[in-house]
């Protein structure tokens, strides 16, 4: 894709960026943010995967950015099926529903689509198993993380295979520091980062306010609203804590 390029057209882009309360001039500006050029005629394809319990307007645009940002020729969205680090936390919505979500909300998204790869594979998720299974000779894998799952990296399974497969992609989450977000990576690991505005939205807050019948409006695309009234998600998640 060539620079000065962006995923998604400027209307969409600025519509998305209204959701979030970020001003169309913003949205014009991100338009020139440098991208990481493509130089060395290998695929580059970026991993961004999680819980999504929901997916939200900020990982929407996160996503848009990361295509944009990286250079990527694909971005792969992978499902959590058994969230290892979450599991016995909070109830965690059917695997099946969250894929729903994902692949309505991150439809707008060029160049990403959303795998059940990690759904359809038995027992825990690691993102480790996700990493060797899309390596490719070909192949340059970027692994999309929050500040504060990356400074995490060195308690991951196999965290010296994670740092072999791929480049850490790193974004700050709910406010944190624009710059210098590579020194919460652990030593070891390859990282570059990623600009992103720092977005107050959060899955955890999103599943508080549908427990407390507050709107959800904005926060989510339309269609994750739509499917999150359907199967009756996050009844009982008023009094939360946690991601």
């Amino acid at each position: 894709m060539p620079v000065g390029m962006i995923p998604l057209g400027l209307k969409d882009y600025a519509e998305i960026s209204s959701w979030l309360g970020i001003s169309r001039r913003l949205a014009e500006r991100r338009l020139v943010c440098v991208v990481v050029s493509q130089t060395d005629g290998r695929r580059r394809v970026g991993v961004f995967g999680g819980t999504f319990d929901p997916p939200h307007m900020a990982h929407v645009l996160l996503a848009a950015e990361a295509v944009h940002q990286l250079d990527l020729d694909e971005l792969i969205v992978t499902v959590a099926g058994v969230p290892w680090q979450k599991v016995g936390e909070r109830q965690i919505s059917p695997p099946e529903v969250r894929l729903a979500m994902c692949r309505s909300a991150f439809a707008p998204v060029e160049r990403a689509h959303v795998s059940d790869i990690e759904i359809r594979r038995s027992g825990d998720s690691y993102t480790v198993d996700t990493l060797v299974a899309l390596s490719e000779p070909q192949t340059t894998l970027f692994l999309l993380l929050g500040e504060d799952a990356a400074a995490g990296l060195d308690s991951w399974r196999r965290p010296h295979d994670v740092a072999s497969l791929a480049t850490i992609a790193v974004f700050p989450r709910r406010g944190h520091r624009q710059n210098a977000l590579r020194a919460a990576v652990p030593k070891g690991f390859e990282a570059v980062d990623l600009e992103l505005v720092g977005l107050e939205v959060s899955s955890t807050d999103i599943r508080r306010r549908v427990g407390a019948g507050e709107p959800i409006d904005g926060l989510v695309p339309a269609s994750v609203k739509s499917l999150v009234a359907q199967h009756e998600l996050y009844s009982g998640a008023a009094g939360e804590s946690g991601r």
